[in-house]
């Protein structure tokens, strides 16, 4: 299966979302070899889950099928440009590369603009529309140091 046939899927999957009212208008599929292993169609409405887009949807069920956190030799095919939360996911589930059909620009222009969360992740903390605040403890690198510590910990 060719690159546009997996975009097609991915599209295929967003169409069937929007056909039957079952959330936002994105699928996304994960191909590793030459084969998908995983799809997923936007759940946000229906799950009640704000982090269900398409390319979460997609990482969980490859991450579950090929049993690990790591998807290092597969890419990903979406429907949209991947929002900042999904590309975040996309870089700690290590996919090797993204291919997309409509741009952010594109998904802003029917209502879905990610812009003001692109903007605020280089802002500090302080200053977001969201404020973020240290709250510092007796000892905050306790756990840090204890997970370091400990033989049975996996790097991820």
């Amino acid at each position: 299966m060719s690159g546009s046939k997996y975009m097609q899927r991915a599209i295929a999957l967003a169409l069937e979302n929007v056909r039957t009212s079952s959330g936002g208008p994105f699928g996304a599929v994960i191909v590793r070899n030459g084969e998908i292993i995983a799809e997923g169609a936007n759940e946000v409405t229906t799950t009640n889950d704000p982090t269900a887009h398409a390319e979460i949807v997609a990482i969980r069920e490859a991450c579950a099928k090929l049993d690990t956190f790591e998807l290092a030799d597969c890419e990903i095919y979406a429907s949209c440009e991947p929002c900042p939360m999904c590309l975040g996911a996309i870089y700690w589930s290590r996919l090797q590369r993204i291919y997309y059909a409509n741009t952010r620009a594109e998904a802003a222009d029917i209502g879905f603009d990610d812009d003001l969360i692109y903007r605020e992740i280089g802002l500090d903390p302080a200053v977001r529309s969201v404020p973020a605040e240290q709250l510092v403890t007796d000892d905050p690198m306790m756990v840090f140091r204890t997970w370091m510590e400990s033989p049975n910990k996996i790097m991820y």
